[in-house]
């Protein structure tokens, strides 16, 4: 019966442990850029220079119409 407890108690160490790592790398972690997840991939990096013309574009096509 012993062991059945430490499996269990085990299984939530662990799922503690890995929420809390979640947690603490959303929060907290400086090499995480820009996002929770960490990855450096296009949420982490904002191109204001593209995301100006992609505006002046978009104004210009509609002022066209």
């Amino acid at each position: 019966m012993w062991i059945q407890y430490l499996i269990i108690a085990l299984l939530f160490a662990g799922a503690a442990f890995y929420v809390g790592r979640i947690f603490w790398r959303a929060f907290f972690d400086k090499t995480a850029k820009g996002c929770a997840k960490g990855c450096g991939s296009a949420c982490s990096v904002i191109d204001v220079d593209r995301l100006q013309k992609t505006i002046e574009a978009a104004a210009s096509r509609q002022a066209a119409r």
